[in-house]
């Protein structure tokens, strides 16, 4: 037989298959094509950031001005933004949220009671008015308390303060970040309200409505006047069977007591039916108690069968841990809260209030073993002199 041709026993090898498939080198000329297109691409590049960085400055410049959120750096949070407000001219004390734009106030509650709320849906609401707005009046002695107290700072992140004007809101934007401007039409509360004037029962009732849509909105709450000094953490003093807890005037020794004399100044609440239904009775008893604030028709209807038929569970606060002037919290070891109650005028309640902040921080500065043998005591009532109060 005759051999085969050497030539076509030989196999094509690897890289001759890969020359085959298209895998060969570039040839010269087209390798200089495509560096020529890079670099003209890196070319425009080079000058295109820089016209797009011009472009954002000059955008930026004619955009409106918004309030800033005010940070806090003591407290290391820095928690989302909320809807910017435009900032009216220094003396433009115009609200800016029409009083009959009730879709826009309720998704402005909604959005900061979002941003404020606990992992539980729980936040903490104060009211504000301009009298009590001014620098070192009483919004900055409260909020100074969250930063003197045990393990309170923290809970400053979860503060409302809900502003009854547009001067205490923009006050309230400067030094807070989550603040809610209330607005009531015709109603003017930027003035010292005093005790049992008209206004002041006006004010204490929108209040309470004010409370009542917030359970509905699902969100448990603690309520603080801001004449409360808040010196330790109140959480783990709250009962846990209590949908409704509130302080006193006046305890009695059993937290059931409907004979304890309840304050409405501070007061914890759970969001659910027996809660909401409650403060929806507690409102339109208003007409029934025609005169009275809030505080004394709780007490009124505390005692009625309706309250025991909603199935509200009342818990009532110790004074030995929820104090105020009226009847204050002796032991400093265990006071969470002071209230300047039992008191008239808003400078008395500065002056008292300023005294209570002096004695806690000389508490805090003591020793523990002084600390625990109790040797220091309120120094209050001063001005608040119980005197004036008695019939």
């Amino acid at each position: 037989m005759g051999r085969m041709p050497r030539a076509a026993l030989v196999q094509p090898s690897a890289t001759s298959s890969r020359r085959f498939c298209g895998s060969s080198p570039l040839r010269p000329s087209r390798a200089s094509a495509l560096r020529r297109v890079a670099a003209v691409l890196l070319l425009a590049a080079a000058v295109a950031l820089p016209c797009a960085v011009l472009y954002r400055a000059a955008v930026d410049a004619t955009a409106p001005v918004y309030i800033p959120r005010a940070r806090r750096p003591l407290l290391q949070w820095d928690p989302p933004p909320l809807p910017p407000v435009e900032v009216p001219a220094e003396d433009d004390d115009a609200d800016p949220f029409p009083t009959d734009d009730l879709v826009s106030e309720d998704l402005r509650l909604e959005l900061v009671l979002q941003e404020a709320s606990m992992d539980n849906k729980t936040v903490i609401l104060t009211t504000l008015n301009a009298a009590w707005a001014s620098p070192g009046s009483v919004i900055d002695l409260f909020i100074d308390s969250f930063r003197s107290g045990v393990g309170t700072s923290s809970l400053l992140r979860h503060l409302v303060i809900v502003a009854f004007d547009w001067k205490a809101y923009k006050r309230c934007v400067k030094i807070h970040p989550y603040c809610f401007a209330l607005t009531t039409e015709d109603v003017d509360f930027s003035e010292e309200k005093r005790f049992q004037t008209s206004g002041y029962l006006e004010m204490m009732w929108k209040r309470l409505d004010f409370l009542r849509l917030v359970l509905e909105k699902g969100y448990s709450f603690v309520f603080s006047d801001a004449h409360i000094m808040w010196f330790r953490n109140p959480f783990p003093f709250f009962y846990s069977d209590g949908d409704f807890q509130i302080a006193c005037d006046h305890y009695v020794g059993n937290a059931t007591d409907l004979r304890n004399i309840a304050n409405g100044g501070f007061n914890y609440v759970k969001s659910n039916d027996q809660s909401i239904e409650f403060y929806k009775f507690w409102y339109s008893s208003r007409f029934s108690y025609p005169g009275y604030h809030d505080q004394d028709v709780f007490n009124f209807i505390k005692h009625d069968p309706y309250t025991t038929d909603i199935g509200l569970t009342i818990k009532f606060l110790s004074t030995s841990y929820f104090g105020g002037i009226c009847e204050p919290s002796r032991d400093l070891n265990k006071v969470c809260t002071m209230h300047a109650n039992c008191c008239i005028g808003l400078q008395s309640k500065i002056h008292d209030l300023r005294i209570m902040m002096e004695d806690w921080r000389n508490y805090m500065s003591m020793p523990p073993s002084l600390k625990s043998f109790g040797a220091l005591s309120w120094r209050v009532p001063q001005n608040c002199s119980l005197s004036l109060l008695s019939p």
